[in-house]
């Protein structure tokens, strides 16, 4: 009796979330099934993958592209600022509000400074005089803190117009103290305006009786020593501003919880043995063994890497060089990122964490954050080291960390959750600077705008459009030949979700879905929808459509 061939019969597999995000470093063929090929706009948790959050417009009318974002934090209030072009806007509320003019460039590096003469914002960007919010108002570094002989004050109402007796080498902006003059109420710190080589003017707070009968002496707040107007980036170490000279491989220092005053430098160039000019500076906290301590490390554009401890820089009891490390070369001023203990640093290898990258002389790739996405990033810094827009930033609510970038398509962000370390890719958002606000949001500078990230679920109004391609799977079959003929996406959504999947087989990374049309229904906003009237969102629940796939293929 001749023997019927049995027919091959239809088999189901599932395949687990990806959770283990974006691999840009492994195989195709050797991918766990939990890795993506590519996930674009998905963010990767524990258990699932997410569609990510979009942005809304927190802060218009600004002019231009908003290349720094600087938040204030005052011991009773707080503040955002952005600069765009030649100007500082305050983007605490909106529409912003124009603060500085007259800038030669908008892309500052600053930190917060307290002394027991407040709390201070403190920025520079290598072209301007040393920029400083006070809480009230901002003003610019003066290259003397030597004041002229005062010949007169005068007044119209509360403009006070001070004459000196010799050229005062002050600009508008400057800051000055005057004290000892009659009547008292020209005396009191002040922001000015200059209208001559020996004249400037201030406004008061209440109108004096006369002219000044004794007309006192000034003090103008500068750094002396060198040209604030050098300094491309500061750090706040141990009580002190420090600041990176730029295109030199100095930094200069001020004295202990002061703001202006003289500069004293250190010239790096008998330690740095690469060359180049050193790029930046941060703080390390590291335990050495005696508790934790602080360390100075200064990177420069060649990858050195400097390590300091101490306190005081002009002794060499209190002042050591720890050691020297070689990493790859920098290319951003923003570089650093504190992040808990440890100091990450961008480099033209990615993200290293320090604790982890000076244990040895001998780079390992492992130890960097972005391993998994090593080549991707490596590709990057290669194509756009040179343009604007690289930076770090840790947005600790949502676990994530965030690698900006500029590309030839505009901005991109390379995102990793910081629990399981799995790494996505995510598009559509133009930012060129973020910054975590007191308030533990964060915001970006965009074109025209100041926006808060990841609170809608739109970016502005425009639909977010994502994007995944799992790893390629033989499902324990690497010789068969299979063909695939239906899928089942399993989606949970408190809306009506509109997907197309598709499947690509034997390393086919053509995309194989379909474009989309997705119209979102509007749902209420608490607090200014109607009861009763306006549409809620309801509960998140589960949907699992089939939906028909041909491929043919080994993978």
């Amino acid at each position: 009796m001749a023997r019927v061939p049995q027919q091959r019969k239809a088999v189901t597999a599932s395949i687990p979330s990806p959770i283990g995000g974006w691999n840009a470093r492994d195989s195709l063929g050797a991918m766990p099934p939990t890795d993506a090929v590519q996930m674009v706009n998905w963010f990767p948790t524990p258990s699932d993958i997410q569609l990510r959050q979009g942005y809304t417009k927190y802060s218009t009318g600004i002019t231009g592209q908003v290349n720094s974002l600087m938040n204030y934090a005052g011991s009773t209030s707080q503040k955002l600022f952005g600069a765009s072009g030649t100007r500082i806007y305050d983007c605490t509320t909106s529409p912003a509000v124009q603060s500085v003019s007259g800038l030669n460039s908008d892309k500052f590096q600053h930190t917060n400074f307290a002394t027991a003469g407040g709390h201070f914002l403190v920025c520079c960007n290598g072209v301007d005089p040393v920029q400083i919010y006070n809480g009230s108002y901002w003003f610019s570094m003066a290259t003397t803190t030597t004041g002229q002989t005062i010949s007169s004050i005068t007044h119209v109402g509360t403009t006070a117009t001070l004459t000196t007796s010799t050229a005062h080498g002050l600009v508008t902006g400057n800051q000055v103290t005057i004290s000892g003059a009659t009547p008292s109420d020209y005396n009191g710190t002040y922001k000015i305006t200059v209208t001559g080589t020996t004249t400037f003017t201030y406004v008061m707070t209440t109108t004096p009786a006369s002219n000044a009968t004794v007309v006192g002496s000034y003090i103008p707040l500068g750094i002396t020593g060198v040209d604030s107007s050098t300094f491309i980036n500061v750090n706040l170490f141990k009580n002190r501003l420090w600041f990176v000279e730029k295109s030199s491989i100095k930094v200069w220092y001020l004295g202990v919880d002061l703001l202006a005053g003289p500069a004293t430098a250190i010239d790096f160039g008998g330690i740095a043995r690469s060359g180049g000019y050193l790029q930046a500076m941060g703080t390390w906290t590291l335990d050495a063994g005696q508790g934790a301590d602080d360390y100075a490390v200064f990177v420069t554009s060649m990858g050195e890497v400097l390590v300091y401890n101490g306190t005081d820089p002009t002794s060499d009891a209190t002042w050591a060089l720890k050691g020297v490390w070689q990493l790859g070369q920098t290319f951003s001023r923003r570089c650093f990122h504190k992040w808990a203990g440890d100091l990450l640093l961008l480099t033209q290898d990615g993200i290293v964490p320090l604790a982890s990258a000076l244990q040895s002389s001998r780079l390992d790739p492992r130890i960097n954050l972005t391993d998994k996405i090593y080549y991707a990033v490596s590709q990057a810094a290669t194509q756009y080291y040179a343009e604007f827009g690289w930076q770090i930033i840790y947005y600790a609510s949502e676990n994530m960390l965030i690698l900006s970038i500029p590309t030839n398509n505009g901005m991109e962000q390379y995102v990793m959750h910081t629990i399981t370390k799995a790494w996505a890719r995510f598009t559509g958002i133009e930012a060129y600077c973020w910054v975590n606000s007191v308030d533990n949001d964060i915001h970006f500078g965009g074109n025209g705008y100041v926006a808060k990230a990841w609170n809608t679920n739109s970016d502005a109004g425009t639909n977010i459009t994502a994007y995944g391609l799992q790893a390629f799977n033989n499902f324990n079959s690497a010789g068969t030949l299979k063909r695939f003929t239906m899928s089942r996406p399993v989606l949970r959504s408190n809306g009506v979700p509109t997907v197309f999947a598709g499947v690509s087989v034997d390393f086919n990374l053509t995309d194989a879905t379909a474009s989309l049309t997705f119209a979102p229904p509007t749902y209420g906003t608490w607090d200014s929808a109607i009861w009763d009237m306006s549409k809620w969102g309801g509960e998140s629940k589960v949907f699992q459509y089939w939906q028909g796939v041909n491929g043919v293929g080994y993978y």
